[in-house]
C-alpha cells in the first residue's frame, strides 16, 4: 500500500466555508476534544463540498498548497506534521 498523505482540516474559527487546496481530505470539525467523526471528503469534479457533520462548505482552491488555507491555521496538524 502507498503511503499516501491524506490532509485534515478543522473549523475551529467557527466559519462557514473554508478555502483549502485538496479535494480529497478528512474534516474533523473543531480540534480534539471537540472534534467530529474524522469524516473522508472527496470532491470528486466538484470545486465545494459540505461536510455533513459540522456543516463547513470547503471549496477548493488550486492557488492553495495542501496545508494551506483560507481563513488560515484550518489545516489539523499533528506534531507539526499533517496528521
Amino acid at each position: 500500500m502507498a503511503n499516501v498523505i491524506v490532509p485534515h482540516y478543522k473549523n475551529d474559527v467557527g466559519v462557514k466555508q473554508i478555502s483549502i487546496g485538496a479535494k480529497e481530505f478528512q474534516c474533523v470539525g473543531a480540534s480534539p476534544p471537540q472534534d467530529h467523526p474524522h469524516i473522508y471528503l472527496d470532491m470528486g469534479t466538484d470545486t465545494e463540498i459540505i461536510c455533513p457533520y459540522c456543516s463547513t462548505i470547503y471549496k477548493f482552491d488550486d492557488s492553495l498548497g495542501v496545508m494551506d488555507t483560507s481563513p488560515a491555521n484550518c489545516a489539523h496538524l499533528v506534531d507539526n506534521t499533517l496528521e
